[in-house]
């Protein structure tokens, strides 16, 4: 495992560096500005043209290339500039490389250049009320009409739906098969007549995640990906794709938190403390162990060409220290973290991030399904069930 970066990383790392601040404001001290969608939109055009979108992605297929380790560095930088995301981050890091995967030369052709440009931004319909994290329980089902199929059911928890174009579905397609040999992947058009998208509010009052409904939807052969039953090994591979680098990115932005949390325990006098002083210490020592961990992770993903469960760990940790940082923060802000609004410390921010952090622990996996799947895939012990 390489702790540092060989010579041509290093030139990527600092040619990006410069492109980046060059770009995007230099951080202040506090809250991180935001970017509406309009902005998003346009910065995802900005690292289109700089060759920045696809980093990973065959050439063939409109991308560099290159190894996952750039897409680290791309990451960690990106965090630490405070940059804002690809616009169709899930179609960029999970659903291209499924397509890449699986897709025929149509779904590719009609695809993959839109995800990469932001043309197109696609969301994941995994997650369902009764199934949650437990794939292999899925009840929306597509049952065949002639050369199409018709899809019936709900999914929750759906990142950015009710921003996107496009969905990587699963589905179950013969009820008759054991649990994980039933199901296919389909590309669905969100806008099309059957398909109702509901922003669903959250805690914190943000609506990124959204339920869709599907009321007799129909969609052509042509938006199988992969064949049909094989929808458990297409879901597989996206979701290795999601937890591959992206534990990366968490624990850069991981960094910008705790340095805003030390930030603001100067502000309220509480860095003296050595309680203070004992915990922001107690979360630096997590966040090394997640950032090499990441390292780790990266590794393996370099010598066998596919994320392995190891990145389960970081998303995991992450979820309780990312928790941990909003926690203490409002704690050291007292009396204060009981304002909201203009006139609260940094505007409310850190109480905003708390109630967000609770779906931490939800999104991109439960922490009892990643638990599993680091028991029996990691640790090698025997399965719960």
């Amino acid at each position: 495992m390489r702790l540092g970066d060989n010579e041509d990383q290093a030139r990527f790392r600092a040619g990006l560096r410069r492109w980046l601040a060059e770009r995007v404001p230099a951080p202040g001290e506090g809250a991180p500005r935001t970017w509406t969608a309009g902005e998003l939109r346009s910065w995802t055009k900005t690292l289109y043209d700089a060759g920045y979108a696809g980093l990973t992605w065959p050439a063939e297929h409109g991308g560099q290339g290159l190894s996952p380790a750039y897409q680290a560095i791309y990451a960690e930088e990106s965090a630490l500039a405070e940059a804002p995301d690809h616009a169709g981050v899930i179609g960029l890091n999970m659903v291209g490389p499924a397509i890449v995967a699986y897709g025929t030369t149509g779904q590719k052709a009609a695809h993959l250049p839109r995800i990469l440009s932001g043309d197109s931004v696609f969301c994941q319909g995994f997650s369902e009320p009764g199934a949650g994290s437990d794939l292999a329980s899925v009840r929306t089902r597509a049952r065949r009409d002639g050369e199409d199929w018709v899809l019936d059911g709900e999914k929750v928890w759906s990142s950015y739906a009710h921003l996107a174009d496009h969905c990587l579905l699963l589905a179950r397609t013969d009820p008759a098969a054991a649990k994980h040999r039933g199901l296919t992947c389909f590309l669905l058009d969100l806008r099309q007549a059957g398909v109702e998208v509901r922003p669903l509010r959250q805690l914190s009052g943000d609506t990124d995640f959204n339920q869709i409904v599907l009321t007799g939807a129909r969609v052509p052969g042509t938006a199988v990906l992969g064949e049909p039953g094989q929808g458990w090994r297409v879901a597989l591979t996206t979701l290795a794709h999601e937890r591959g680098t992206f534990g990366i990115t968490l624990t850069a932005r991981l960094a910008v938190q705790l340095d805003r949390l030390v930030a603001t325990a100067r502000a309220t006098g509480a860095d003296t403390d050595p309680v203070v002083r004992a915990a922001i210490a107690e979360l630096h020592v997590t966040l090394q162990g997640l950032r090499y961990t990441g390292y780790r992770a990266l590794a393996a993903a370099a010598r066998t060409g596919e994320p392995g469960p190891e990145s389960s760990i970081l998303k995991l940790r992450w979820s309780a220290a990312n928790q941990r940082v909003a926690t203490l923060a409002l704690r050291l802000l007292g009396d204060r973290a009981t304002a909201d609004g203009p006139d609260a410390f940094w505007g409310g921010y850190w109480q905003h991030q708390r109630l967000r952090s609770r779906a931490n622990s939800i999104e991109g996996g439960t922490s009892e399904i990643l638990r599993g799947i680091v028991a029996e895939r990691v640790l090698g012990l025997p399965r719960a069930r």
